[in-house]
């Protein structure tokens, strides 16, 4: 059995970073409730454990807690309340300070063998703390292997067992060397073998594909974006023509995109793909809708009974449904106070079918984080130019046009969108934004155009950074590429006389504007 690393969640907003840590290392890792049993660990036959920071302090009614018995199972990194988790379920004495340490902090090395491999007796390292409490009473059989002047445990291990203890966080990138300490832990505590790999997993998945489906048939709804494209592309691999896409044109699309789409999995993959054009109907749902909530709403169910529809017939002997559900959709639903069990969260997948709809689903990137899919797209041969695709939401344009959506509108819109990602793209800066796109504002401007005065469009320019969207920060373009961006779009997209760029972070704005 290949290594893999069991991360319990007991509430740190860094957990995700862990298992995407972990797994950069090429270790496949999965983050569980804490309320997962003994018996349910042992069977599972973690290569180690890492208990997650948390909120709570182990002294509070209900806080999540550990049975003693778990550091046996496997070589145990406790982080933070993971740390305070075990001293004080192996008899230590874990106080509160009177105030939260947050931020960075110097650590000083005691002991350079375990987590601190490689490292000097007395070295001193950046580490980023985040705590109310700490261990002031080691537990008996443990010795200190790192302090600093706040914190004079600041690490811990087991003298004669495989556990290890950390105060500060090795996982974010405010700890420089964090990564030289997990990396410790994995292949110097745990013996883990780092075959965690995108050609690994592919194969992994297509057999399981091939079980699971047999001989008979699967639909998958299609939309362009990376997800869905990738785990499309996955299924074909696995049963071939057994497949059957449905890519539904709803008339907000990006330009060129059904023509992208379609080249890509018919021509390029030999996927069996139905279009269905009902940019129509959506373009008639919301006649007249301003308002950007009544608009998801009316794109979503207008989507479920076009989807519904087209695989009534297309799909009729189908028995199974694939979906781009990732892993970040099933652990964001886990609650580290034993709440209830995991559900999918719905507006990530095709979400909102019908309850009696008669398909099983298929969800083979459901172990992968985003940039996991990316690079099981390029292992599966799909262009880098939909791979390296920045997120586009399920609504599409019908969000980025502000106020009512109509055809003209939505040409306006295409158009300015096409030329500022033409020209990130020839600047090379796509790759380091997390996300761009333009959006079309209800208000028109005063203008001059020749000897002539106009009364014209705003369009606004977005441009992020981000690792997960849940936070962001605008991207500072060279004025020079800002410059050109803004005449392209003035002296070709007809109906546009202005163009502004949103400097605003997240929070408190959000990515899109709508």
């Amino acid at each position: 059995m290949s290594s893999r690393i069991l991360i319990l969640d007991y509430g740190s907003q860094f957990t995700q970073l862990i298992a995407r840590r972990v797994r950069e290392a090429r270790v496949y890792s999965e983050v569980h409730p804490p309320t997962r049993s003994l018996e349910w660990i042992r069977d599972w036959k973690p290569t180690g454990i890492i208990l997650s920071g948390g909120p709570n302090s182990v002294y509070e009614d209900g806080a999540p807690t550990a049975d003693p018995a778990l550091l046996d199972i496997a070589p145990i990194l406790g982080v933070c309340y993971g740390m305070q988790l075990v001293a004080y379920i192996s008899g230590g004495k874990v106080i509160n300070a009177g105030r939260r340490e947050y931020g960075r902090s110097q650590l000083e090395i005691e002991e350079p063998a375990g987590l601190f491999e490689g490292f000097q007796p007395g070295e001193e390292m950046t580490v980023w703390m985040s705590h109310g409490d700490h261990v002031d009473v080691p537990p008996p059989g443990y010795v200190v292997t790192a302090s600093s002047k706040s914190v004079p445990i600041a690490a811990m291990r087991h003298r004669d067992k495989p556990i290890h203890c950390v105060q500060f966080h090795p996982e974010v990138a405010h700890t420089p060397r964090g990564g030289e300490l997990i990396a410790n832990f994995l292949f110097g505590v745990c013996h883990a073998e780092p075959t965690w790999t995108p050609g690994a997993f592919v194969d992994a998945e297509i057999q399981k594909v091939k079980e699971l489906v047999g001989s008979r048939r699967v639909i998958c709804g299609l939309s362009g974006g990376v997800d869905s494209s990738v785990a499309a592309a996955l299924v074909h691999r696995a049963i071939g023509d057994q497949l059957t896409c449905v890519f539904v044109d709803n008339g907000l699309l990006r330009l060129h995109e059904r023509e992208q789409v379609e080249r890509t999995f018919r021509a390029n993959l030999g996927v069996k793909l139905v279009t269905v054009d009902a940019s129509k109907r959506f373009l008639d749902a919301l006649a007249g809708i301003e308002e950007p909530e009544e608009k998801r709403r009316v794109i979503g169910h207008t989507f479920i009974d076009v989807f519904e529809e087209a695989t009534s017939g297309a799909g009729q002997d189908a028995d199974f449904l694939v979906q781009g559900t990732l892993y970040p959709d099933v652990i964001e639903s886990y609650s580290p106070r034993g709440g209830p069990s995991v559900t999918i969260k719905t507006h990530h997948n095709v979400g909102g079918l019908k309850p009696d709809m008669k398909f099983k689903l298929i969800e083979p990137l459901r172990e992968l984080f985003k940039d996991e899919v990316r690079n099981v797209g390029r292992e599966l041969g799909l262009p880098e130019e939909m791979v390296g695709r920045h997120p586009f939401p399920g609504p599409g344009l019908g969000i980025r046009v502000l106020g009512a959506v109509s055809e003209p509108a939505l040409d306006v819109l295409r158009r300015a969108d096409a030329i500022y990602l033409e020209e990130i793209r020839e600047a090379n800066l796509y790759n380091e934004i997390w996300q761009a796109f333009a959006v079309l504002l209800p208000v028109r401007s005063v203008g001059v155009m020749g000897d002539f005065r106009t009364y014209e469009n705003v369009v606004a320019l977005r441009a992020v950074t981000s690792t997960d969207g849940m936070t962001a920060d605008w991207y500072p373009f060279p004025y020079e590429v800002l410059g050109r961006i803004s005449n392209r779009i003035i002296n070709e997209v007809r109906g546009v006389n202005r163009v502004v760029y949103d400097v605003s972070t997240k929070p408190p704005a959000t990515i899109e504007w709508e």
